[in-house]
């Protein structure tokens, strides 16, 4: 049989191959392969057995812009410079 493509995955690609030509049960081929009905419902919807690819659809930059950039070469490990980053970086997680 295949690999398991990732740490979470429940079957493989052969066994998601077996289940969309299966004319089985829901039931029974969750039973004879040990894997939730649920699963087997969705590989059976499919048209393909590879993993839909997750993560954002459009990545963000994880860097400092110029402009923050220049803003902490300037205040340097000051008080001041440690409170705004740590501020900044706060509000931002509402949008990361």
């Amino acid at each position: 049989m295949g690999q398991i493509g990732h740490d979470r995955a429940t079957s493989t690609p052969a066994i998601r191959a077996a289940i969309q030509r299966s004319k089985a049960s829901t039931a029974e081929l969750s039973r004879r392969y040990g894997i939730n009905p649920k699963t087997v419902l969705k590989w059976r919807k499919r048209a393909t057995v590879e993993d839909l690819k997750t993560g954002p659809k459009e990545p963000r930059s994880t860097v400092l812009s110029e402009e923050e950039r220049r803003l902490s070469l300037r205040l340097g490990g000051t008080r001041y410079w440690r409170r705004t980053i740590a501020s900044t970086l706060f509000s931002r997680q509402s949008r990361i």
